[in-house]
Formats: structure tokens, C-alpha cells, sequence
């Protein structure tokens, strides 16, 4: 009796360890393919939660095979039209006649229209942390770092392995949420 509960907890286990490889596979299959393509797009809507002010604003991203990104505004309409790209360390704003401000987030770490290029960089390099279903939807948890300064992002995939939804913590609050439709690589 003892050998068969013995083997029916090992089958158990093993499983359960078979289900958690087969999530971070999913996640490293992704970071293969945004490391490997030359082109990635996608929509965002983005809430920046400030604490006592959340602001909200649409965007249109491509990000080519260096991962930098190239974004134009498409909401809210007061300020849509505005471009800019992001590259590691860099960005730039470029508009004809309405500029936008955004305080900066996490100890001054980051803009919040720096949420898509975080979210594409976290994918691409980020430490993954855990991975697990939520539902229909695969959840990542990744870090850039292990400073007591870094950024996390949790990421929800489909089940075409395409983002969905990212989350950009910090000091343990969410501080950017972002929805995620069209998303395609080439």
C-alpha cells in the first residue's frame, strides 16, 4: 500500500512540475521570437496610477529587431498624433503644436509612454520569476533586475503566446496597467 501511494504522490508531483515547465517554456518560446524577428506591433491603452490621479492614453507601437520602439498617440484626441520613439536608456518626443507631460514614475525611473517599451524589453530580457494559468490566460512575472529599485511586470498571454495584458509594479504597487490588442510579429 505504502509503494502505491508512494508512486500515485511522485506522479502527482512530476506532473504538477511537468505543467509549470511547459508555462515558462511559453514564456522563453516568446522571448525567442521577439529576439529573432525584425518587426513587432501592437495597440495599447495605458493607465498611469499616480495615486491620487490615474491618466489614461492610447497607443500605436512598432518595435524593430533591436527592440526600440517607435509609438504615435492615438488617444485621447487632444493630444493624438504625437510620436516618439524609445530606445535602453533614450526617448524622444516629437509633435507640431501639443506637447504632453507625464510626471515621472518610480523614483523617477520612468514616463508612463515608457510602459510599452518596457513591456516589450521585460519580454525580451527580463528575469522570469514565475510563470502559472490564470484562467485561458498564461501569466509571467518578470524583473529587470535585483536591485531594491527594480521595476516587475506581470504579463498575461493568450493562447497564441501574443500579450494581452501587462502590469508594471513598483515598491510593490502597480503603477502602469496596460491592455494589449493586435499584436503580431514578423
Amino acid at each position: 500500500m505504502k509503494k502505491v501511494v508512494v508512486l500515485a504522490l511522485c506522479a502527482l508531483l512530476l506532473t504538477g512540475c511537468s505543467g509549470a515547465a511547459e508555462e515558462i517554456q511559453r514564456g522563453m518560446q516568446l522571448r525567442s521570437a521577439l529576439l529573432g524577428c525584425s518587426n513587432c506591433s501592437f495597440d495599447v491603452h495605458v493607465t498611469a496610477d499616480y495615486g491620487d490621479a490615474l491618466h489614461s492614453f492610447s497607443l500605436e507601437c512598432e518595435s524593430d529587431s533591436q527592440g526600440d520602439l517607435r509609438f504615435t498617440v492615438t488617444q485621447p484626441e487632444s493630444i493624438a498624433g504625437i510620436q516618439g520613439t524609445i530606445a535602453h536608456g533614450t526617448g524622444k518626443l516629437t509633435f507640431p503644436d501639443t506637447a504632453v507631460q507625464f510626471d515621472l514614475m518610480a523614483d523617477d525611473q520612468l514616463s508612463p509612454v515608457s510602459g510599452p517599451w518596457i513591456l516589450l524589453n521585460g519580454l525580451r530580457s527580463g528575469h522570469l520569476q514565475a510563470a502559472g494559468m490564470e484562467g485561458e490566460l498564461l501569466r509571467l512575472s518578470l524583473a529587470d533586475g535585483f536591485e531594491e529599485d527594480a521595476l516587475y511586470l506581470d504579463v498575461w498571454l493568450n493562447g497564441q503566446n501574443q500579450p494581452v495584458r501587462g502590469e508594471v509594479l513598483y515598491d510593490g504597487r502597480r503603477i502602469l496597467s496596460m491592455e494589449v490588442s493586435g499584436f503580431q510579429i514578423v
